[in-house]
């Protein structure tokens, strides 16, 4: 049986719904096959993704490829045109095993609103991803992702446990809350749970459970549960990724976010004061429509006033039928220049925040073979003797590039 190979681009959240195609494709019985999990944050990645169906079909001339994910859902008729692609699933129809049967010839998915998030069978690793949440109610002025995975929903609780007893039974050590709009949590259950009372009950029902951690969260949504929890739950990992976007208060108005900018410092300030080791991760735009020099300043200066040490940085690019994408542009050489300089003001925050934590200790989760990760989310270059999966309290004595290095405690 020849293996299914899975091409993932974009966010957490498709990376864990790659893990289910994975599943889903097994249980269908599929083999010979080249699935592409598209993304359709940007341009570029849309780009790289017709790239990889190109590449694949070249690679392998006689294997069958299936194309999904946010740009299949937006423009399936775009990828049932490609020549190389033999079937075109949308992200309802990729969850599920039924979906691979292929048909002889281009076929699309139903459409995504009725999707309800769930779970699939995945590898075992000792760092799992749990979708928990799909959708989003919001429409920022530069996002189309809200029209190709539908409303927010909800995972309700007792499914969340059900999971994460599986992947700790499997072998995960710590497990990472994922979701379109994860602070949308619970919006639309009975009861209308907040994030922060979900992750409590979750841990208290999984108390075999060492690590938890959150992906991105929008800063004027954490519950006062959720900020209590980061204060006295050892389990919830000091690490708070931020979804800003931008650093000047119009560009925030105009991109139609809910914070603003002092919002996002006394955020990013009240995490610290709460977790003295925690560290700071956010999303920033580079190059937004109508951003001027001095706007981008405020971005830039973002960096350092909130201590984001893990920066993603996404240069703008527009979106067909978005408000965004009718704006006045800023040339896209400003744009490339100013995300370079994001970039760069996230590397030195890096190894900054890195180089003050030599010396420090923390526990280490083991996740292959030579490498590490801590609390504060920091790769660890440790010993290749170390069991994936298991836990080590380490003394972190150097800095190699990007990565700590970490020595056991005898």
């Amino acid at each position: 049986m020849t293996a299914v190979d899975i091409v993932t681009f974009g966010c957490r959240l498709n990376a864990f719904e790659s893990e289910v195609i994975r599943g889903a494709a097994r249980q269908a019985g599929l083999e010979d096959a080249v699935i592409v999990n598209t993304c359709a944050v940007t341009a570029e990645a849309e780009r790289q993704a017709g790239q990889a169906i190109r590449r694949a079909r070249r690679e392998h001339p006689g294997r069958r490829i299936i194309v999904t994910g946010c740009a299949a859902a937006l423009s399936p008729e775009r990828y049932a045109a490609m020549p190389e692609v033999d079937l075109v699933l949308d992200n309802q129809a990729k969850l599920k095993a039924e979906s691979y049967c292929l048909a002889p010839r281009p076929v699309y998915g139903e459409s995504v609103p009725e999707v309800e998030p769930r779970a699939g069978e995945g590898s075992v690793r000792a760092r799992a991803y749990l979708q928990v949440q799909q959708g989003c109610d919001h429409r920022c002025t530069f996002c189309i992702i809200p029209y190709a995975r539908g409303p927010s929903r909800s995972l309700p609780l007792s499914d969340i446990v059900e999971q994460a007893r599986g992947r700790v039974a499997e072998g995960a050590r710590e497990i990472v809350l994922t979701g379109v709009d994860l602070t949308a949590y619970g919006a639309d259950l009975p009861e209308h749970p907040s994030l922060g009372r979900m992750v409590q009950s979750l841990l208290a029902a999984v108390p075999e459970l060492p690590r938890l951690r959150l992906s991105s969260l929008d800063p004027s949504e954490i519950d006062a549960e959720l900020w209590d929890l980061l204060g006295s739950e050892p389990r919830l990992m000091p690490h708070l990724h931020l979804s800003l976007q931008a650093g000047d208060d119009l560009v925030l108005k105009r991109m139609k976010r809910r914070h603003s900018r002092s919002d996002a410092i006394a955020c990013a300030r009240r995490a610290r004061e709460l977790r003295l080791d925690i560290a700071i991760g956010a999303d920033l735009i580079a190059g937004f429509p109508t951003e001027t020099d001095e706007m981008f300043r405020r971005s830039l200066d973002l960096v350092a006033e909130c201590g984001i040490a893990f920066l993603h940085v996404f240069p703008y690019s527009p979106r067909p039928g978005t408000p965004a994408a009718r704006m006045p542009p800023v040339d896209p050489g400003i744009v490339r220049a100013r995300a370079a300089s994001l970039r760069q003001a996230g590397a030195a925050a890096l190894a900054a925040d890195l180089r003050a934590r030599i010396g420090g200790t923390g526990e280490v989760l083991i996740e292959r073979p030579g490498r590490g990760r801590a609390p504060f989310y920091a790769e660890i270059d440790c010993s290749a003797e170390l069991r994936a999966g298991s836990l080590h309290r380490m003394r972190f004595v150097a800095l190699h590039g990007s990565r700590l290095v970490g020595e056991p405690l005898r």
